[in-house]
């Protein structure tokens, strides 16, 4: 499954990001973040990625992230032992993943205006 977001991720939108990604992943067993569109990553965007990171592994998850520059340089501080998984490009995920033909393929994209009634509570 391939989520793609542009724009910021920070800690005004972290949250329903890692919530998004969180459903995705249980949806699936190979999951990419496309994330080359991201202009501005904030901490909170890392600490995002950890919890999915995180979530990925207890589901059995394969996961991967398609780093911005901007995400990029968050890594190289916060990440120094590239303990997340990040590639070049989707394409290059796509070559190197076996095909999973029990998979439904989707193209998901994040949209970082709140929709109506998500979150409430009836």
């Amino acid at each position: 499954m391939l989520v793609t977001a542009h724009g910021e991720l920070d800690a005004c939108n972290a949250a329903q990001f890692t919530e998004y990604v969180h459903c995705c992943a249980a949806q699936c067993r190979r999951l990419i973040l496309d994330l080359s569109g991201v202009e501005f990553f904030g901490t909170a965007g890392f600490s995002a990625l950890h919890m999915i990171s995180a979530r990925c592994a207890d589901a059995d998850v394969s996961w991967t992230v398609v780093p911005s520059r901007a995400v990029s340089r968050v890594l190289q501080i916060c990440d120094p032992d590239h303990l997340l998984p990040t590639v070049e490009s989707v394409a290059e995920t796509v070559a190197v993943a076996p095909a999973d033909p029990w998979e439904q393929r989707r193209l998901l994209q994040l949209v970082s205006q709140p929709c109506e009634g998500f979150g409430e509570q009836a």
